[in-house]
């Protein structure tokens, strides 16, 4: 590897990075000719682009969220498997670890690999496939959680603390502000791993997700749209679990319910102010991002002897790399939300 320099052919443009020999954005953040996509998040898919290239999974999602059958030319790989983009770039997934059907695009070109990570994470996840450390060139990182204070538990800790609760205050209500892709559905699969029995009680902006997952073999047991009971039966909730757009626990919607407890599930809870700011009453530290370990463990596991980092805590990452003798260096994308979490 390391036989042309990536400079030369991975840019940085208004739209995104953008490969120039295989005239093609990673993840745009607006609609292109030609785009890779790396996972079914807001800030990474949207519509209009001309082509696609994904997983099959996330090909999936964004039939889901974003546009209809026949609107844009799909290419839709499994992991590993390589598909030719033209003027000698070879393009290939592999799992990043952070939803389902999320992936890190790499591109080989004359000799060279560059894996763009997406967004990622370590931690393992039942409802994804683990990630996958390749070696390459150029590793591009993001750097959400790039701080030394975010060190995120294991989730099945968390999800301790959640079923703790239920057991002491079993007249309540524990609504808990979940994003809809991912977070829902692994909150979801390690509250049934732990023994959680009852039935999920669902916002209906979680079900269509929740139904792809399954799609995919995904086993969540019994879950109820919280619209099929009739407001009268609140005490139906008493003691379940609500999971519902974090957007919704303080809102009207919530009214609904007997003792509502407000809990958010969200990488942003182990700062306590973030907590203070959602109004939770119950912070649950859950991530589907790389905390500050992970982040500086993969770039280190890549052996890459270049690391470019899209967004977040920029500075302090590239600071910590160039100390371990890393070559590091802010890519300033814009267009990344780091409301997901």
């Amino acid at each position: 590897m390391g036989n042309a320099s990536a400079e030369e052919w991975m840019q940085v443009r208004e739209a995104g990075l953008y490969c120039v020999p295989a005239n093609a954005y990673i993840d745009p953040h607006e609609a292109v000719e030609r785009a890779i996509i790396t996972h079914g998040h807001a800030d990474h898919a949207r519509s209009g682009h001309g082509e696609v290239f994904a997983t099959v999974e996330t090909t999936a999602i964004m039939h889901t969220r974003y546009y209809i059958e026949g609107e844009t030319q799909e290419t839709a790989l499994t992991y590993g498997q390589k598909h030719d983009l033209g003027n000698g770039v070879t393009l290939w997934f592999a799992s990043a670890g952070h939803i389902l059907g999320s992936a890190q695009a790499v591109l080989e070109y004359n000799g060279t690999r560059v894996v763009a990570a997406g967004d990622y994470k370590r931690h393992p996840d039942p409802t994804c496939a683990p990630f996958e450390v390749v070696p390459c060139d150029v590793f591009i990182t993001e750097a959400t959680f790039a701080l030394p204070v975010f060190q995120h538990p294991p989730l099945e800790v968390e999800v301790e603390k959640l079923m703790r609760s239920m057991r002491a205050l079993p007249h309540r209500t524990h609504i808990v502000g979940v994003y809809a892709l991912g977070k829902c559905q692994r909150v979801m699969k390690t509250l049934r791993q732990a023994g959680y029995e009852e039935p999920f009680y669902l916002h209906g902006a979680l079900k269509r997700l929740t139904e792809l997952y399954e799609s995919y073999g995904q086993d969540f047991g019994e879950w109820i749209l919280v619209s099929d009971i009739p407001r009268a039966d609140k005490h139906v909730f008493q003691g379940k679990v609500v999971l519902c757009p974090p957007a919704q626990i303080n809102d009207r919607w919530s009214r609904r319910f007997a003792d509502p407890l407000p809990t958010v599930a969200s990488g942003w809870m182990q700062i306590r102010a973030r907590a203070r700011q959602k109004r939770a009453e119950m912070a649950l530290v859950v991530s589907d991002h790389a905390d500050w370990g992970d982040l500086i463990r993969t770039c280190e596991e890549t052996k890459a002897p270049d690391i470019w980092i899209t967004h977040g805590r920029v500075e302090a990452l590239e600071y910590e790399l160039k100390k371990r003798g890393i070559r590091a260096k802010a890519l300033n994308l814009i267009g990344r939300d780091e409301s997901v979490e």
